[in-house]
């Protein structure tokens, strides 16, 4: 059986839902949905779906590197979006990040989240040691 371990970002809201950011079971880390909440807890990038989309895959990738593991392990994400118009936005800023590592990847549109002024949330699935090859 693998070893379960939780990774937290030290958000209040965590214990109350009873969550966590990421939870790695052997060498799979899942990334719970995540949203352009900053450092100070305020929402980053309103009205700016690309600045959110930029934000929050900075703070997939900092869970995962508390996980031991890394943005080019990811081989999928989970993009919910509250407005469809926004797609090329929030694309091109996940093809920045990912566009060589080309993971499997999920776009829709949801009826909202939990804060009105949210526009993206992201979860993000990785395996340790699957980094996509240059060539590969």
């Amino acid at each position: 059986m693998s070893q379960r371990t939780l990774i937290s970002s030290g958000a209040p809201w965590e214990p109350l839902v009873g969550y966590s950011r990421a939870v790695r079971t052997g060498n799979t880390v899942h990334v719970s949905g995540t949203t352009a909440v900053g450092e100070n807890g305020m929402l980053v990038g309103i009205g700016d779906a690309h600045a959110q989309t930029v934000q929050i895959l900075h703070i997939i990738g900092k869970a995962l590197e508390d996980a031991g593991s890394s943005l080019r392990d990811v081989v999928r994400t989970r993009i919910y979006v509250t407005d469809l118009g926004t797609w090329e936005a929030v694309g091109r800023a996940h093809g920045a990040v990912f566009g060589d590592i080309r993971p499997a990847c999920t776009l829709v549109q949801v009826a909202g989240l939990i804060d009105p002024d949210m526009l993206v949330e992201i979860e993000a699935e990785a395996v340790i040691g699957s980094e996509k090859r240059i060539g590969s």
